[in-house]
């Protein structure tokens, strides 16, 4: 399929995923299986399956009609030239295409006057106020076009301002000869917020345009964190200039550092082969390129793409079909098809088995363990001789001695459940804001005394130590709280005759590597030359909004997790005791009932009959809806785990009601 029709396919499957979702959570509330923390998972992953977004990056050096490809690729079925692109003037602003249904179509600009402010960009879009907003109308090309333009604005400061803005650099531009300038020309927009309801973007595509070298210079957090989230880097260079040194810069130290750290599908647009059309040696010259460009930037021949986006476009909207062919879009449509939407499904499948693979697991054992029960007591019942006093009798004194052995089981559950709350909650604090911040705090005001650069990065160095500490210290205290839960468990699996399924154990390796990836950020950014000629107080400002303040997501996102967990481990244990005490009052009081009385046996035997009925009928509904969420391996977890002899039964006694 082609990238439109497999995102439409794609869009499909994750919404058939949501629904059946949904079906699950009311089939919890019918069946009264619903639990805070069931909500709470299945709340989190409807909601990722709602706003989940698949983001494409492109970025390149100045006029490589990287914003031509853009409009090809997506926006060319418009009629018109959406995205501005011109070549009198070069869009510098970064901007961020997207759909939001709980909104108007507008474009938002942040003002370039805003990288005074000790703010990030993550912070900044929290707020609206901050961002002048132009509304769009999707019935007007016009008008679109021009709100769009806004995007190519440019004004005059000095040199003075510039550098306080952090966008003139000597080093950057010595070469340029603008030393002696008394005015520099910069961007009036910082960033671009553009919300459109095409059809593309609400299926969940959104486009990231990070224009030139500049922009990914000054704004570390399009490198350190916008562009790695992306689920793909296209990277486009210009055939009438080759891999230039800038170009060969923009490469290595932003584009393979963002897929050093994370896993990003990228790839290089060779764009602009229409200026070898008139070549003699037609498309060998274009391999000879192509060839070249693999050499430079050491990749896989298919990883590079030569592209006409110019030509494409003309050839979408003119509906030339020869022309679109020559223009060789459809390899590179082809590449986003195949291997980005592909990957992206997988990893969401993931995410999906990850957030509700428990939950799942929980239903079916107690479902599981609730038929077979019933079986089990519509089995007794049947031989029960309510003639036989001296039977009745000793059954009695069974279930009470049960009864008594539950009392024991709930007293000994308790216990051990005050001993894991004060270690969960030991867990917990370890990973407050308070415990972080107050470590970040008192690193900022010994920072910002620094006399001397040396003297600032071995102070940075020490905060970094520092955090990891805090980090390790929390791990060490979570080992402690998993080895806890693990011996709870076990002793209550084997002493007790509950469920012996591995408990849910929490982990924090996810949050020591995320909190490693930002720290090996933090190094570089602190070992940097341009870090030594900056000023102290920049310095500074940059570490804590583009470093710390991503540190404290990690660390936040850590404690709202352990928090989260320590509530729910105990549960699926909670609801194993609850649903063995109705068993035994259920036994207990169906043995008084029937004690010499022959129409009590007939009647207990015809309620458990109609119970069953209604457990094989949760149970068989279960098995749909998890077919339904489409997770590798609960289909055939679902057939191994059944109990063919409890299957035969079930099928004898309800040969209607049991498929």
């Amino acid at each position: 399929m082609g990238f439109k029709a497999q995102l439409h396919e794609y869009a499909q499957w994750r919404d058939e995923v949501a629904k059946a979702i949904e079906m699950y959570r009311d089939w919890c509330d019918r069946h009264d299986l619903k639990e805070v923390h069931h909500s709470v998972a299945l709340l989190r992953i409807l909601d990722a399956l709602k706003n989940e977004r698949i983001t494409l990056a492109f970025t390149a050096e100045f006029s490589r009609d990287k914003t031509e490809l853009i409009n090809a690729l997506f926006f060319a079925e418009m009629g018109f030239r959406l995205l501005p692109a011109t070549t009198d003037h070069t869009m510098m602003c970064p901007a961020e295409l997207f759909y939001d249904a709980a909104d108007l179509n507008y474009i938002r600009l942040l003002d370039i006057e805003t990288r005074i402010e000790e703010t990030s960009l993550m912070e900044f879009r929290k707020n609206s106020v901050n961002w002048k907003q132009i509304e769009l109308d999707f019935t007007s090309p016009a008008q679109m076009q021009k709100a769009l333009a806004e995007l190519l604005a440019v004004k005059k400061v000095s040199q003075e301002h510039a550098q306080n803005l952090g966008l003139w650099n000597e080093i950057e531009i010595n070469g340029l000869g603008l030393l002696d300038a008394e005015e520099i020309e910069v961007p009036c927009w910082r960033y671009a917020l553009i919300n459109l309801s095409h059809p593309l973007l609400k299926q969940g595509l959104c486009i990231l345009d990070a224009p030139s070298l500049s922009s990914l210079r000054v704004e570390p957090e399009l490198t350190l964190n916008i562009l790695p989230g992306a689920e793909a880097i296209i990277f486009v260079l210009a055939t009438d200039r080759g891999v230039t040194k800038s170009g060969f810069k923009v490469w290595r130290n932003y584009i393979t550092t963002a897929l050093g750290r994370v896993k990003v599908e990228f790839a290089v647009v060779m764009n602009k082969i229409d200026t070898l059309w008139d070549d003699l040696e037609g498309d060998a010259s274009v391999v000879e390129h192509v060839s070249k460009v693999v050499e430079l930037l050491d990749l896989d021949e298919p990883l590079v793409f030569p592209v006409s986006a110019k030509q494409a476009l003309v050839a979408k909207i003119k509906s030339d079909a020869d022309l679109l062919k020559k223009s060789r879009l459809a390899s590179l449509e082809s590449y986003l098809s195949n291997n980005v939407l592909l990957h992206r499904r997988k990893v969401l499948k993931q995410a999906v088995t990850n957030n509700i693979g428990l939950l799942l697991n929980e239903s079916l054992g107690l479902s599981e363990e609730k038929y077979k029960n019933a079986l089990e007591q519509l089995d007794e019942f049947k031989k029960v001789d309510c003639d036989n006093a001296e039977l009745m009798s000793k059954l009695l004194i069974e279930t009470r001695e049960r009864q008594q052995s539950y009392l024991l089981n709930v007293e000994n559950f308790q216990s051990s459940h005050q001993v894991f709350v004060v270690q969960a909650k030991a867990l917990v604090n370890s990973l407050s804001r308070t415990k972080v911040d107050a470590v970040i705090q008192n690193s900022k005001d010994e920072l910002t005394k620094s006399l001397t650069t040396y003297r600032l990065k071995l102070k940075i160095q020490a905060l970094f130590d520092d955090l990891r500490g805090l980090l390790h210290e929390a791990v060490e205290t979570s080992n402690e709280t998993r080895d806890l839960m693990k011996e709870i468990h076990k002793k209550f699996g084997n002493e007790y005759g509950f469920s012996k399924d591995e408990p849910n154990l929490f982990s924090m390796s996810e949050y020591q590597f995320q909190l490693e990836l930002i720290l090996e950020e933090g190094e570089i950014f602190r070992s940097s030359t341009k870090t030594t000629l900056t000023k102290q107080s920049v310095v500074v400002k940059k570490l804590y909004t583009v470093i710390i303040s991503r540190v404290r997501v990690v660390f936040d996102m850590a404690h709202q997790d352990a928090n989260q967990w320590s509530k729910r481990v105990f549960v699926p244990l909670v609801k194993q005791i609850k649903e063995h005490k109705k068993q035994i009052d259920s036994r207990l009081h169906m043995l008084r009932k029937i004690s010499g009385s022959k129409e009590g046996v007939a009647e207990n035997i015809q309620f458990l009959e109609a119970q069953l009925v209604s457990l094989v009928k949760q149970y068989t509904e279960l098995q749909k809806i998890i077919s339904g969420i489409k997770i590798d391996g609960y289909t055939r977890r679902l057939s191994k785990n059944r109990d063919p002899t409890t299957e035969k039964s079930l099928l004898a006694i309800f040969p209607e009601h049991y498929r």
